[in-house]
């Protein structure tokens, strides 16, 4: 896989609201920046082996871009600098420290089952979408 094409976002395949946000990224990607994998799957599992990362911890969506792993606040921010539309309008908030705005996040993700729903199994990409999945 090269990184130096694309950017990665891990994401919890069973969420709705995960699944909610991989549709909203994909709509707005124009610039074909990202590619999706779900936590659980076997790429999401070589990636998280690749990066260190544990296996069973799917609070937080990863972003996999130039070799580097962002997570949380961070990924979002980062994402949102390439998408199209008003998704930027949260970049300025980049600057507060990430222990703030990571508190908002850790509240959703630990509820989103809780307030969204849960699959019983991943997503499975259309065919339009499947070039956008690893």
């Amino acid at each position: 896989m090269n990184q130096q094409n694309y950017s990665v976002i891990l994401f919890d395949g069973v969420c709705n609201f995960c699944n909610y946000w991989v549709n909203f990224i994909l709509e707005r990607d124009k610039k074909n920046i990202f590619k999706f994998a779900a936590l659980q799957s076997e790429k999401g599992y070589e990636l998280l082996d690749k990066f260190n990362l544990p296996k069973g911890d799917f609070d937080s969506f990863i972003l996999i871009a130039d070799n580097k792993v962002f997570k949380k606040s961070s990924a979002a921010f980062k994402i949102a600098k390439h998408l199209s539309g008003w998704p930027k309008i949260i970049i300025p908030f980049s600057i507060l420290p990430h222990s703030l705005t990571n508190i908002i996040y850790d509240f959703v993700a630990k509820n989103r089952y809780k307030f969204f729903g849960k699959k019983d199994a991943c997503r499975i990409p259309t065919k339009e979408e499947k070039s956008k999945f690893l």
